[in-house]
């Protein structure tokens, strides 16, 4: 198997970023919120999006219709057990998330954890930058790149990385926008 380019990994890189970004709960509600919730269904562990039709009814709510009525219970103790911060309530067909509005205090403490998603996603952009020029820097010493090559070539891995840095950025500061809004 071919190893993939370095565009591709950065990509999967920023990708995860925004999919752990989507997590975090900003005030707003977001179905990507529950993304991560395993139900315990009949001894499995499920996505609880393969259980269930999550809805957004209005910007402070999720609705949660579960395809099987006798889960209801099975999906809203793993809500509880998530400890994402929300309490459900289940009329016994649908269970409501109420999404509460973000204090001040909340929202700085959560722009520092975006602020860490982002720091680990640099990190393992530079990771995959040292990758790189450590395979440049082989292919040289094999005699597979001549030293201008390797040389440009090395240029050309610092402009990726520099670009997916500023996107980084950007994705961070969106998310902390979106945060920071009342």
């Amino acid at each position: 198997m071919a190893k993939k380019s370095l565009e591709e990994r950065i990509e999967s890189t920023k990708s995860y970023l925004k999919e752990e970004l989507n997590t975090v709960r900003a005030g707003r509600a977001n179905p990507a919120l529950l993304d991560r919730i395993q139900v315990n269904y009949y001894g499995m562990p499920t996505p609880l999006k393969s259980l269930a039709n999550i809805s957004v009814p209005d910007p402070r709510q999720l609705l949660i219709s579960p395809f099987d009525p006798k889960s209801v219970g099975d999906i809203e103790r793993a809500i509880l057990e998530a400890n994402i911060g929300i309490n459900p309530s289940n009329d016994g067909k649908v269970i409501r998330l109420i999404i509460p509005q973000l204090t001040e205090e909340r929202r700085k403490e959560l722009t520092k954890v975006v602020k860490n998603y982002g720091e680990d996603a640099k990190v393992a952009v530079r990771n995959l930058r040292r990758e790189e020029n450590d395979d440049l820097k082989k292919m040289q010493k094999d005699g597979d790149l001549t030293e201008d090559d390797l040389k440009l070539e090395l240029e050309e891995v610092q402009k990726k990385v520099e670009k997916a840095i500023k996107d980084i950025d950007a994705i961070i500061a969106e998310k902390d926008k979106e945060l920071m809004e009342v």
